[in-house]
C-alpha cells in the first residue's frame, strides 16, 4: 500500500459567480519514502491539492474523491482525529516563510508550540531544546531559535519553516513552492538541505513548483497538471528530457541550455494563456494552445494513455485509434 493514494479528487471553490473547478479527477500517489513532483503553470492547481490533502481549504470549497493516508481518508475525518494527523503524519512547508510566521513570536517559540500540541508529555524546556535541535539539522545555529522573524533572511525564514515542517516526525512532507521567493543561490541551498534531510530522514514528499528544472534534482517521479488534470506523469528523468505530452515539452523548453545558442531561436510552443476555469476548452483542455493539435482534439477529452514504462500522458497522439480517426 502506498503511504498516500488520492483517487478521482474534485475540487470547486465557492464564488459569487458559482463553483469554480480548481481541481478535475486527479489520482495520485506516493510510496514510502518517495519524493513526487507537481509541476504546472500558476493556477492549474497543484496548491489545491496541498490543501486539500490536509484539509486546509475554505470549509465552503467543495472535495470530492478519496485521498488515503495510511489507508486513512483524510476527508472522512473527525476534527480531532485530522487534528492528530496534522503536524504527526502529515506536515506542509508554506510558500511565504514571512506570512507564515508570527511576527511577534521568537522562531524557537513556533517551532515548540507544535511540539506541545502534539505531545503533552513533553516539557516547555524539552520543547525548546529539540526547536534548537531541529534549527541545527536545518543548518543554523541553535541560538538563531531567540530572533523573531524580521531578525532572519529570506532563506533563513524558509530554513526556519522546514524546521517546523520536521517537528513531530511526519511520515510525510508537503512542500509548496518552498524556493519560489528566493534568489538563485539561495535556492540551490535550500533545495540541497530537502534533498539531505529526505535522504537522511526517509521522508516521503510532494514538491510543488512551477519549475520544471528544480523537479528533475529531487524528484523520483513527476506528475504535470494543466487545468486541474494531470497530463502527464512518469520518472522524472524521462519526463523532464523526453516529455510525452505537448504540454510538458513545451514547459521542458522553457529553460535554456547555457552556452547553446540554438534555443535563443527555439519556440517554447506555449503561446496564450491557461484557461479561465469557468470556461474550459470542450475535448482536450491544451488544444487551443499546443502546436500539434488535429482533428480529434476540440471534440475528444484524453485520458492518460500508456506512454513507455512507468510513464502515461493525456495526448490524443498516443491513442492510435483516435489518432487514425483523426487522420482519416
Amino acid at each position: 500500500m502506498s503511504l498516500l493514494e488520492i483517487r478521482d479528487l474534485h475540487v470547486a471553490y465557492s464564488t459569487s459567480a458559482g463553483p469554480v473547478p480548481a481541481v478535475r479527477g486527479v489520482d495520485l500517489d506516493v510510496e514510502r519514502g518517495q519524493v513526487v513532483g507537481l509541476a504546472g503553470e500558476s493556477g492549474c492547481g497543484k496548491s489545491t491539492i496541498a490543501g486539500a490533502i490536509l484539509r486546509l481549504l475554505p470549509k465552503e470549497t467543495k472535495v470530492e474523491g478519496q485521498i488515503l493516508l495510511d489507508g486513512e481518508d483524510i476527508l472522512t475525518m473527525t476534527w480531532g482525529r485530522l487534528r492528530a494527523v496534522r503536524w504527526e503524519e502529515s506536515s506542509i512547508i508554506f510558500q511565504g516563510a514571512m506570512h507564515g510566521l508570527d511576527p511577534v513570536k521568537r522562531v524557537g517559540e513556533q517551532i515548540a508550540e507544535a511540539i506541545l500540541i502534539h505531545d503533552p508529555k513533553v516539557t516547555e524546556k524539552e520543547a525548546l531544546t529539540r526547536a534548537g535541535e531541529l534549527v541545527e539539522q536545518v543548518k543554523l545555529p541553535a541560538r538563531r531559535t531567540q530572533d523573531y522573524p524580521h531578525e532572519l533572511s529570506g532563506g533563513q525564514k524558509q530554513r526556519i519553516m522546514i524546521a517546523m515542517a520536521l517537528a513531530c516526525d511526519p511520515k510525510l512532507v508537503i512542500a509548496d513552492e518552498p524556493t519560489s521567493a528566493l534568489d538563485v543561490m539561495v535556492q540551490a541551498q535550500v533545495l540541497d538541505l530537502l534533498e539531505d534531510l529526505q535522504r537522511d530522514l526517509g521522508l516521503s514528499m510532494i514538491f510543488i513548483t512551477h519549475d520544471l528544472s528544480v523537479l528533475v534534482g529531487v524528484c523520483d517521479r513527476i506528475s504535470v497538471m494543466y487545468a486541474g488534470k494531470i497530463v502527464e506523469e512518469g520518472s522524472a528523468d524521462a519526463v523532464f528530457e523526453t516529455p510525452k505530452h505537448p504540454y510538458t515539452r513545451a514547459l521542458s523548453s522553457a529553460f535554456p541550455e547555457i552556452g547553446d545558442e540554438r534555443y535563443r531561436l527555439l519556440p517554447t510552443g506555449l503561446g496564450g494563456d491557461p484557461p479561465d476555469p469557468m470556461d474550459i476548452p470542450s475535448g482536450c483542455s491544451f488544444h487551443p494552445r499546443c502546436v500539434d493539435v488535429f482533428a480529434p482534439c476540440p471534440s475528444t477529452e484524453p485520458v492518460l494513455y500508456d506512454a513507455g514504462e512507468g510513464r502515461r500522458a493525456a495526448c490524443l497522439l498516443l491513442d492510435g485509434a483516435e489518432r487514425a480517426a483523426g487522420e482519416g
